[in-house]
């Protein structure tokens, strides 16, 4: 099934210091039937084993996995960037992974996978930008946005870090800068749930 068929929604997310909490308290609103697909790229450690998926599945009914080369997206499964690889999404709507270099300085990089989704999925893709230090995300949040994508951005006042969520909102890409505690609700309104 090409992306294209795929009747479901993807909803990217994407963060870097503060994030792990922001990531599970969005994560734990949404619903079983979550009529979307998730990504996550958080910057990691690149050379440290990652216990992300298992820490982000404590938090939601959603199944949780790490990334791997050639996984077929599917509504209701949170996909995670592994460390030191960027995550694309191809126009078949698989998985891949990449070991290109760091683009600012990070690998995962949000602005790869947010630049793959805007090509391969811009109808139907929702951005979250969460808590982070640094401007990755920005350039890949204006390329959804062009190609038709919402993006959301959480609020300075609810970030441990605002430096991903600000360099997001000053490119002029963003449709709405959210609480934390009203993300999750964002997300839903957007995908919706089978039921």
């Amino acid at each position: 099934m090409s992306i294209e068929e795929q009747p479901f929604d993807v909803v990217a997310m994407v963060a870097s210091a503060g994030g792990i909490s922001a990531l599970g308290e969005v994560l734990h609103g949404l619903p079983i039937d979550l009529d979307a697909s998730v990504i996550v790229v958080l910057h990691l450690q690149p050379k440290h084993t990652s216990l992300l998926a298992e820490i982000l599945a404590r938090r939601t009914e959603l199944s949780v996995k790490t990334a791997e080369e050639g996984d077929v997206l599917e509504a209701g499964t949170v996909y995670v960037a592994p460390p030191d690889m960027h995550l694309l999404v191809t126009a078949g709507g698989s998985l891949r992974l990449d070991d290109s270099p760091p683009v600012h300085f990070v690998r995962p990089s949000a602005d790869v996978l947010l630049s793959s989704l805007a090509d391969a999925r811009p109808n139907r893709c929702l951005v979250v930008v969460l808590s982070g230090t640094g401007q990755d995300g920005a350039v890949g949040a204006a390329a959804v946005k062009q190609a038709g994508g919402t993006v959301v951005a959480q609020d300075e006042a609810t970030s441990e870090h605002f430096g991903m969520p600000g360099a997001a909102i000053l490119t002029g890409a963003v449709d709405e800068v959210l609480a934390l505690d009203r993300i999750a609700a964002a997300v839903v309104e957007f995908a919706g749930s089978t039921s």
